[in-house]
């Protein structure tokens, strides 16, 4: 039932979209115009047999704790049931929101963060944050940029995708209310977290660890990484001397995507149904009014039920990281070294994060 409301929204918008198609071929292609039409209609087609067969589809959209669990395990090695998992995320949750309070009153004070008032703004605003973080990894030997990983290639595709706090459909963006503030955490993540490794995938020619298998099995690692790199990095010192209640951002941020991992882990084991997850994630965010039956909560509330545990892994990616970061330090005790521990991880490739732990811990 819940993937069939979620069809019959996303095929409205659908619908919308090729009527919009549709007026534009007319005054500038009307050749094409013929077949904007058949496409408009076939969709409309759609949406009419699913909204008249709504009744009749009934069945629960979650996969149900037992084939999670057989999926985490067999599919993605990941040592936790999804009964453990929610509690770490909780527990994670409590975390998040006891440190963003007490930035709220450090930086009481502090005047809140304005947003950028232009395109021209909000790029330099951007490329200023991109640079600063190159400058940080390197300036404090957090881990290495291999001479082949290219930050223009980077800054090509982000400069494309640029928004002025709208989405595609509108509605306020979640996350483009944060980058027009302080957008370092966003390119930690987007950046460094994902490009780059997407970038080193592209240059391994290693036969296992350098491809994307079957199911994305090494998706929670890829995930967690860069959701990690958005807090730890500030621990490390990338925002000092950039405005204070930045920091207020990171935890934000965590927050939803906390929210989002409850949802993840709520909806497949059958607690919550659609609406309620949804719900659950407007009351669960800071600044929920962003989410509120917006275009991109439906999208996250879609993706959560068409690929399980996305939102979930990348929660538990950064504790299984910030669980190895642990156990490697008290092995090394003083050795340890976090630029050679960084650069080890990375180099381990697109593995689950259970057999990079093994690798490096023998544990």
């Amino acid at each position: 039932k819940d993937l069939t409301s979620l069809a019959i929204h996303f095929t409205k918008e659908d619908v919308m979209l090729l009527d919009d198609l549709k007026n534009n071929l007319k005054e500038y292609h009307p050749t094409l115009l013929l077949v904007a039409k058949n496409a408009r209609d076939a969709v409309q087609n759609y949406l009419d047999y699913l909204i008249e067969n709504e009744p009749s589809l009934i069945e629960p959209a979650g996969l149900g704790a037992d084939n999670y669990n057989w999926w985490l395990k067999n599919v993605h090695l990941v040592p936790y049931t999804i009964e453990e998992i929610i509690d770490r995320v909780e527990m994670e949750d409590y975390r998040l929101y006891t440190m963003l309070k007490l930035e709220e009153n450090r930086n009481k004070d502090v005047p809140d963060l304005k947003p950028v008032k232009s395109y021209r703004q909000y790029r330099d605003l951007v490329r200023g944050a991109v640079d600063h973080l190159m400058e940080f990894i390197e300036s404090n030997e957090i881990f290495t940029v291999e001479e082949n990983i290219d930050i223009e290639k980077y800054w090509a595709a982000r400069k494309s995708a640029f928004r002025t706090g709208n989405d595609e459909m509108g509605v306020p963006d979640y996350f483009s209310y944060y980058v027009q503030r302080e957008p370092v955490p966003h390119e930690a993540h987007e950046g460094l977290g994902h490009d780059f490794e997407w970038q080193r995938l592209d240059n391994d020619q290693r036969e296992i660890r350098g491809i994307r298998r079957l199911f994305f099995i090494e998706w929670i690692r890829d995930e967690g990484w860069a959701f990690a790199l958005e807090e730890l990095l500030m621990h490390a010192g990338v925002l000092d001397g950039r405005p204070r209640s930045g920091r207020e951002i990171v935890y934000e941020q965590a927050i939803f995507r906390n929210c989002r991992a409850l949802m993840d882990l709520k909806m497949h084991t059958r607690i919550l149904n659609l609406n309620e997850a949804m719900d659950f994630c407007v009351d669960c965010a800071p600044h929920g009014e962003l989410l509120d039956d917006s275009h991109h909560l439906w999208y996250e509330a879609r993706t959560t039920l068409r690929i399980p545990g996305w939102h979930m892994g990348m929660v538990i990616g950064k504790i299984q990281l910030m669980k190895l970061f642990r156990d490697r330090a008290k092995q090394l005790g003083m050795e340890f070294n976090l630029k050679q521990f960084l650069d080890h991880f990375i180099s381990t490739g697109f593995i689950p994060i259970s057999l990079i732990r093994w690798e490096m811990t023998g544990l």
